[in-house]
């Protein structure tokens, strides 16, 4: 029981990373993009995946880091490579606009 309870706080966690990602991305990013004239259109689906997916690596690497170090949770996602990859693709995600000069997703 206490491993499935675990699990419903680990998934209401990714939910929450999601629901303040969308948030974040409706309200904020458009005016953000727009005030270096970069026009927020297109599918910006990619757009909230990249800023939910960035907010939840930071939010993994404090509480791994310096909060629950011994927890596996937070130790495995901290050593998978895929992990860090999709990092970098968020990154690119959130920058490429800036890049581009427009939102090309």
């Amino acid at each position: 029981m206490q491993v499935f309870i675990k699990d419903v706080g680990r998934s209401i966690e990714l939910f929450f990373f999601l629901a303040v990602g969308f948030y974040l991305t409706l309200n904020m990013a458009g005016n953000f993009y727009g005030r270096y004239g970069i026009e927020f259109r297109g599918n910006i689906w990619v757009n909230w995946f990249g800023i939910s997916y960035f907010l939840f690596v930071v939010y993994t690497a404090i509480m791994g880091s310096f909060i629950f170090k011994e927890a596996k949770f937070y130790n495995r996602f901290l050593t998978s490579k895929i992990f860090w990859l999709l990092f970098v693709c968020s990154i690119y995600i959130i920058l490429v606009p800036f890049l581009k000069g427009e939102n090309p997703f």
